[in-house]
């Protein structure tokens, strides 16, 4: 489920399934009454494993996209990702590979900024619905590794088990449970070392028929997230989702969000 907490959203793209795809979208923040927009096109040759795609957002920030996929060796996929802000003279780039087999999925990202130069690498394997995965950054211009995290889990049809490890510091893991067609649940729970506070929420979503499904999640915070989505009719999609703060129900601060997606 799409959440948009705080916006009023709409979405309107192009069938997927086509070589030419458009995607616009516009949004206004309820508490700053500022609008944001972007426009996305995308362009498929599928005969040569191509994909060109370019953006713009209200920002005034162009991104160019170009992917090749399974041309060079069956299951690599290379991505040249940039950006650009005529308004700032800001630039990036980013280059991404990505390799996938059966039991096996490769990435390795190198970042171009003001910023220096960052290399994100990452790395999951998988054998009989196990699967462990590890994921770095090294930075350049500091010489030294800033991520590292691990995570391994256990994947069924209905079951879902995840644990992760980041920095070292952070502790985290999460059950998913289908319950039956119309019922999922799923829980989490988090922690940092040095730290007694302890992060936990639960969270679930029941499908009322084949066009409609609400959300439910509440943590130890005492957020209460709920969302409602409603197929209107083939390519139109309506959510209302709201957040409420349980320790202050008459205080006000809590948000709402709207958002209406079409698809033709």
């Amino acid at each position: 489920m799409d959440v948009y907490l705080g916006k009023s959203v709409c979405v309107l793209q192009s069938d997927s399934s086509s070589a030419n795809e458009f995607k616009s979208s516009g949004s206004a923040n309820t508490e700053t009454s500022k609008v944001a927009g972007t426009l996305e096109t995308k362009y498929k040759w599928a005969e040569h494993g191509l994909t060109f795609s370019e953006k713009w957002n209200t920002d005034n920030t162009l991104g160019t996209e170009i992917t090749l996929e399974d041309q060079l060796a069956k299951g690599l996929k290379l991505t040249f990702d940039s950006s650009f802000s005529p308004n700032t003279g800001k630039k990036s780039g980013k280059i991404k590979s990505g390799y996938q087999r059966e039991h096996i999925n490769l990435g390795c990202d190198v970042d171009y900024d003001i910023n220096g130069t960052a290399v994100h690498g990452a790395m999951v394997v998988g054998f009989e619905g196990w699967l462990a995965g590890y994921q770095m950054t090294f930075e350049a211009g500091r010489n030294r590794v800033t991520q590292s995290n691990f995570a391994v889990g256990y994947k069924t049809d209905e079951f879902q088990l995840h644990t992760n490890v980041n920095d070292g510091t952070e502790f985290g893991g999460s059950i998913y449970q289908k319950v039956n067609d119309n019922l999922e649940t799923a829980v989490n729970l988090a922690w940092t070392a040095g730290n007694s506070n302890t992060r936990f929420g639960i969270a679930a979503k029941y499908q009322i028929d084949a066009d409609a499904s609400f959300s439910a999640k509440v943590n130890n915070s005492s957020l209460v997230g709920l969302g409602y989505t409603q197929t209107l009719k083939p390519g139109i999609k309506l959510t209302i989702s709201a957040l409420l703060d349980g320790k202050n129900v008459n205080a006000g601060g809590h948000k709402l969000g709207l958002g209406l997606e079409f698809e033709a």
